[in-house]
C-alpha cells in the first residue's frame, strides 16, 4: 500500500514528488487514522462514506450504549481499511463527551500500535 503523506495540519502533502508518499505499515497507519476522522457526507465522490459522527453516535442516550456504538463503529472502520487483517487488545474509554481508544492491529506488513486517539463527541 502506499499513502499521500499528511502535514503537520492533516492536510495531503504535494511539491516533493515520491517524497510525499510513504508505504507499507506508515500508510496503513495514516490510512486507519483518516478514514476515522472522515465524516460521513463529507466526501464529495461518496457521501456513504465516513464515520456516522452526527447520524448514529451523537444521537445514542447514555454513555454505556455510546460506548458500545462508538466501539462498534471505530473497529468496523479499522477493520475495513485496505490490508488490516484483525485488531487485538482493544480498549477504549468514554468520559465527559471525549472517547478514546487504543487498540493493536495486525496488517500485511505487521502490528501498528493505535494508541490512545480520542475522538470529541
Amino acid at each position: 500500500m502506499k499513502y499521500r503523506i499528511l502535514d503537520a495540519d492533516g492536510d495531503y502533502s504535494f511539491g516533493k514528488g515520491s517524497q510525499n508518499i510513504t508505504y507499507g505499515i506508515y500508510a496503513v497507519a495514516q490510512a486507519i487514522k483518516t478514514r476515522l476522522k472522515l465524516l460521513k457526507g463529507e466526501w464529495w465522490e461518496n457521501l456513504e462514506e465516513g464515520t456516522p459522527l452526527f447520524q448514529e453516535i451523537l444521537g445514542a442516550r447514555g454513555n454505556s450504549d455510546r460506548q458500545m456504538i462508538v466501539d462498534s463503529i471505530v473497529k468496523d472502520r479499522i477493520i475495513n481499511t485496505r490490508d488490516v487483517i484483525a485488531i487485538r487488545d482493544f480498549s477504549s474509554e468514554f468520559k465527559n463527551r471525549e472517547y478514546t481508544f487504543s487498540c493493536i492491529v495486525t496488517t500485511r506488513y505487521g502490528d501498528i500500535d493505535i494508541g490512545d486517539i480520542d475522538l470529541r463527541l
